[in-house]
């Protein structure tokens, strides 16, 4: 299994804006993706005993270890090029504000960004970087 691994919601144009914004950053290439919906994305979380049709929008595993809700998004950071590490100083708020935040968004992203019945295909130059079966 890849080191680091963002899980996406496939369906939700925020998350796969929130990928292409990554793939972007992620100037060395390490960051891998997965859609929770898809067979590897299902079997990833089962390995984490991880529900698959749970409500989550994003989450991120790193060197074996999984991290949901706004840690993911800021470890997600803490990875990117240029000034999006210094986004990484808000895990210093508690937890409880910055999951609520996040919780919020979360449970509203379908009607504040919209909904698509198909995931974003890659450019091909990034294909590589999305799991599609178990490697």
């Amino acid at each position: 299994m890849k080191k680091m691994i963002v899980m996406f919601d496939g369906e939700c144009l925020l998350c796969q804006r929130a990928v292409q914004f990554i793939l972007k950053r992620d100037q060395n290439g390490n960051i891998h993706f997965a859609s929770l919906q898809s067979e590897i994305g299902r079997k990833i979380l089962s390995q984490y005993d991880q529900n698959p049709t749970g409500n989550q929008s994003m989450i991120f595993i790193e060197n074996g270890k999984l991290y949901e809700k706004s840690t993911a998004a800021l470890r997600i950071a803490k990875k990117l090029s240029h000034l999006w590490p210094i986004c990484y100083v808000f895990i210093l708020l508690p937890k409880s504000l910055r999951d609520g935040m996040y919780d919020f968004v979360a449970k509203h992203r379908y009607h504040l960004f919209g909904k698509s019945t198909t995931c974003v295909i890659p450019k091909p130059e990034w294909k590589s970087r999305f799991m599609e079966e178990e490697e």
